[in-house]
């Protein structure tokens, strides 16, 4: 009988036994599964974006813009203090403001192992110049007339006229910025390259279309090593699949991209910072978002200034600032927030009034007539498109209740969702009605989106077909090449004005961009730019 007890309690001992083991490798094994997300992972960051990095080309414009920012570098760097020095530790210009040169930082590689020197800068600039049409939304590249070697680390660039933006625009992520003349084809970068080793602090060593993106810290990185050494991007779609891969660790980071458009509404925002692992991170204001309307469709409603007119009266900004976005966006009555150089102009506001709304239609001859919902004027329906980012929660919900508000005022309007590639080829291409958009940003304004108002490519359609668009283009070209502050400033406030009394652009918000990441994760900081993050800066505690 105690030969059976013992037996029996052996038994018991060995099942238990089994059991604790079983559970301690069940915890180990999801504490490396969490680890291996990158949650616990001191030296990862993997964050969630909603379209593929594409074409890393720095010198075209299909590849996304934080990525490249964390490969590619540029000669100045623009910061809350001013340009400062990036690449090139030094300048001077010219007293007639045409030559720029440029003393280059020493012991500088390219991640190929090239060497980063004048004649690497010249090859580069040059090749950027060589497909100039495509970059003619940058003044400045209408405006190169060479780039010439000096010596070895000095570098002269020879403009045609003074063009105060110069600086600023040598500063932006793309496209004055440098990759290895062994990635280059034929001496060129305008039909593709062979590679993408830049001189920044990280490296892509592996992507996988549509999937991820993986990029390495540049060990020998002249600015030191970053401390974070692995950072991928895996694609998802916006909303609740982020979410639900930020609960279970399997991406740790997510921010605005560079449409604007955030992978999370807000309350999931806050229902992830409620859950005490993660922390929320938000810039000051960066850039106005807007609906941009097409000037130049003279058969579409929208290209009367009276209809744009009546759609900004429309819109409940202010509802769409504390319900929408839950107050994280600020109201914004025109294109550039009063903070912007030159943009602290006297102009006239247009609050949210229906009834002011009817009244400019009516006048402009648009009725209601045999009980219609839809007004109507020569036999043609008041009725458009408006295309909104379709990876873009917030906008959908925007775009809705925008179309909400014109059905109250008799205008048709059918909303539309598409990829942010769509939309900008929409916008460059004159295909569309209403879309949204936003300012460049902090730094780069009011120049380059100023400057975007004469570009095919960028805001042509928008400005015209408005009344006085040859004036505004002229204006447009003196404020540019202006060394005069009091003339600058006259200048910028006459464009501002025409463009706010035309209605082409019509303002929403003003917007930043937003980081959720772990709350260990310090460093969190943000360029004069909505377009990068400085990952470079960032470590665990």
């Amino acid at each position: 009988m105690i030969f059976k007890r013992f037996k029996l309690a052996a038994l018991v001992f060995f099942v238990l036994s089994i059991l604790v083991a079983c559970s301690a490798t069940s915890e180990k094994s999801d504490s490396k599964n969490k680890e291996d997300t990158g949650n616990e992972n001191k030296t990862e960051i993997v964050y969630a974006s909603a379209k593929d990095i594409n074409d890393m080309n720095p010198h075209l414009y299909t590849g996304s813009m934080p990525a490249q920012g964390m490969v590619y570098e540029s000669l100045v760097e623009n910061t809350e203090d001013g340009i400062k020095p990036l690449l090139a530790e030094s300048w001077e210009i010219s007293g007639d403001g045409k030559v720029y040169t440029f003393h280059l930082r020493k012991n500088v590689k390219f991640h190929d192992g090239e060497p980063f020197n004048a004649e690497a800068v010249k090859k580069n600039i040059d090749a950027v110049q060589h497909n100039a049409e495509k970059h003619s939304w940058i003044k400045l590249s209408t405006k190169i007339v060479s780039c010439n070697v000096v010596d070895k680390y000095t570098v002269e660039l020879v403009l045609s006229e003074t063009y105060y933006p110069t600086l600023v625009e040598l500063s932006m992520t793309r496209p004055y910025v440098f990759i290895s003349p062994k990635d280059f084809i034929n001496g060129e970068t305008k039909d593709g390259v062979n590679g993408f080793n830049g001189t920044g602090p990280y490296i892509l060593t592996e992507h996988k279309t549509d999937e991820y993106a993986t990029f390495e810290a540049n060990e020998n990185y002249w600015g030191g090593s970053p401390e974070i050494k692995k950072i991928t991007s895996k694609v998802l779609p916006a909303g609740e699949t982020t979410f639900l891969a930020l609960q279970k660790g399997e991406v740790n980071f997510v921010f605005t991209d560079d449409r604007g458009a955030d992978s999370l509404d807000v309350e999931a925002m806050n229902q992830l910072v409620d859950s005490g692992d993660y922390q929320l991170v938000r810039s000051e204001a960066m850039n106005t978002k807007m609906i941009v309307a097409n000037s130049s469709k003279s058969e579409n409603p929208v290209s009367e200034t009276a209809v744009r007119e009546a759609i900004w009266y429309s819109i409940d900004r202010e509802t769409i600032s504390k319900d929408i976005l839950n107050g994280t966006e600020t109201v914004a009555h025109t294109l550039f927030s009063p903070n912007v150089n030159y943009a602290d102009v006297d102009l006239k506001k247009r609050g949210y009034d229906l009834e002011k709304a009817k009244e400019i239609l009516e006048e402009a001859g648009w009725t209601l007539k045999d009980g219609s919902e839809v007004r109507a004027k020569d036999g043609k329906k008041l009725a458009m498109k408006l295309y909104y980012d379709s990876n873009s929660s917030s906008q959908k919900t925007q775009a809705e209740f925008i179309q909400s508000s014109l059905k109250e005022i008799g205008v048709q309007l059918e909303i539309i969702g598409e990829e942010s590639t769509s939309i900008a080829n929409r916008r460059s291409t004159g295909d569309y009605d209403l879309l949204f958009n936003q300012t460049w940003g902090l730094a780069y304004d009011p120049q380059s989106t100023i400057a975007a108002f004469t570009s095919e490519a960028s805001y042509l359609h928008t400005t015209s077909g408005i009344a006085k668009a040859d004036e505004l283009y002229k204006k447009i070209d003196e404020v540019m090449v202006s060394t005069d502050e009091e003339t600058r400033k006259s200048l910028y406030a006459d464009i501002l004005t025409t463009v706010h009394d035309e209605a082409v652009f019509i303002p929403i918000t003003n917007g930043s961009v937003t980081v959720i990441a772990p709350k260990n994760l310090k460093g969190i900081s943000f360029k004069q730019t909505q377009y990068e993050l400085p990952f470079e800066l960032m470590h665990f505690e």
